[in-house]
């Protein structure tokens, strides 16, 4: 079975590629500043991992499928601009163009061989006690076979 580190350090460089904004794994994304590493400025997207699905012969052989899933949210000032964010990682990770994906997504050692959008927060963003901040999520699911 592919692992899923890899899968989840594609996702987020395509994501960070196809947006032109930080992507971070599982926090806050760090950007080099000049006093070191700083917290990103908004807008920017956070990239966790959910539930996985496994298919094929049993986990033990390195033959069997994975699907990741992942969360996907874009974090921003407006809700104008979190749509605008989720428009552009929804065209990276699942747009196509021609019968083929729009952007490649290259996993060492794997082949992606689907990637779909499970959820789409529908133009809904969610926004924060303080107003300050504006979330969009979605989610996304990337199934791999070993290479």
């Amino acid at each position: 079975m592919t692992a899923r580190l890899p899968v989840t350090r594609a996702l987020a460089a395509l994501v960070e590629k196809t947006t032109g904004h930080p992507c971070g794994i599982g926090e806050l994304p760090r950007v080099e500043g000049k006093s070191g590493w700083e917290p990103a400025s908004s807008p920017y997207t956070v990239l966790d991992s959910l539930p996985a699905e496994f298919g094929g012969p049993p986990l033990w052989d390195w033959h069997a499928d994975a699907a990741w899933s992942y969360q996907i949210t874009s974090v921003g000032e407006r809700a104008d601009q979190v749509e605008w964010l989720a428009d552009r990682v929804r065209a990276g990770v699942v747009g196509r163009t021609d019968g083929h994906w729009a952007h490649d997504l290259i996993v060492p050692e794997a082949r992606v061989i689907d990637r779909e959008l499970t959820y789409d927060a529908a133009g809904e963003p969610s926004v924060s006690a303080a107003g300050a901040i504006v979330s969009y999520v979605q989610r996304v699911t990337i199934t791999v076979t070993p290479a």
